[in-house]
């Protein structure tokens, strides 16, 4: 059913995934070859790797949210897709080695939200087919 917990689990990793687009997870003066630190914002947009697995987090979260019908895959799907929201984090994290200085943003905590409600998502749909199976049993 689609108006389960997971479903506003999912929802609100999808939203986060999207946010992460437009806010910096990291602020700071940037290396460059043969040019002065320029001071910059990191974000999803800031390398192609990193919106491509930011983009990849935000549309899976939300497809799980229609794959109500097929537990097992769905939470297959979630479980990728926090595999995908922690390489997008070390991502992120590989991507402040390149700055000469900086500080972590407050809206890094969008970023570092991602997991922790796809695990949200994924406690919900496991304790639905753990639900499902027990009523099997008694059939």
């Amino acid at each position: 059913m689609i108006q389960r917990i997971q479903t506003i689990w999912l929802l609100l990793a999808a939203a986060a995934a999207f946010l992460t687009l437009k806010f910096s997870f990291f602020s700071g003066n940037k290396i460059e070859l043969n040019q002065p630190a320029k001071f910059t914002y990191l974000n999803a947009t800031g390398s192609i790797i990193l919106l491509i697995f930011t983009v990849a987090a935000g549309i899976a979260a939300f497809i799980g949210i229609f794959l109500y019908k097929n537990r097992k895959l769905q939470l297959r799907v979630v479980l990728a897709t926090i595999v995908i929201s922690l390489l997008n984090l070390a991502l992120y994290y590989f991507e402040t080695k390149k700055f000469a200085e900086g500080n972590y943003d407050l809206t890094a905590l969008i970023a570092l939200a991602i997991p922790v409600l796809l695990i949200g998502a994924a406690k919900g749909i496991y304790k639905d087919e753990k639900l499902v199976k027990s009523l099997d049993r008694l059939r």
